[in-house]
């Protein structure tokens, strides 16, 4: 075969410089497609895993965490708040979180907890959908109140570890979201990965 008036090098660099438009052209067929696999901004909202740093929670304070568009608290609780709950377990509705569908497996203990020094729930009250005031000061709501959460919609009472009082218009205790801790100081709400 004769390569007479051909340029061998020109001809590489026509094919290499096809070839490269052609991966750049694929490039940007694939990406759209490839994108639209994974979830949209709204899908995620609506049930991805929020993670949050709890290092500079006081023992005593209260954090809000946005998961499913609902406010999610973590709340430090100090060695007075919970020796507390053993005191008014004989004013609650639900002294030893019975109903399972307010609390993962894991929390279905005193402190509804992983942890007994932290708190998570879900600040929604179980009446109608107020968000409850959190309360830790004690005789502020009720001359024997330990510190809690008190909906100011309807009055309901809740302790500090999410529990209705007896006699208040929620049916429920407050509920306990799927949570894991990734770290001493790090939790991720919407994942239960220590207790799957």
């Amino acid at each position: 075969m004769s390569t007479d008036g051909v340029n061998v090098g020109r001809r590489r660099l026509l094919i290499g410089a096809t070839a490269a438009v052609g991966a750049v052209g694929v490039g940007f067929v694939a990406v759209p497609f490839v994108k639209s696999w994974t979830p949209s901004a709204k899908a995620k909202a609506a049930g991805a895993p929020v993670t949050a740093d709890i290092s500079q929670l006081e023992p005593g304070q209260k954090v809000t965490i946005e998961w499913r568009g609902k406010p999610v608290w973590v709340v430090r609780r100090t060695p007075e708040m919970l020796a507390g709950l053993k005191v008014v377990e004989a004013q609650l509705l639900d002294p030893n979180s019975d109903n399972e569908a307010q609390q993962p497996a894991y929390a279905k203990n005193a402190t509804r907890s992983i942890k007994p020094e932290y708190l998570v729930l879900t600040g929604i009250c179980t009446h109608l959908g107020c968000s409850p005031l959190f309360e830790p000061e004690k005789a502020k709501i009720q001359a024997d109140w330990l510190g809690g959460f008190f909906c100011p919609c309807h009055g309901s009472k809740f302790d500090l570890a999410g529990r209705v009082y007896k006699g208040v218009p929620a049916p429920k205790n407050l509920e306990v979201p799927p949570h894991s801790y990734d770290s001493e100081k790090v939790i991720t709400i919407g994942v239960d990965k220590e207790h799957a």
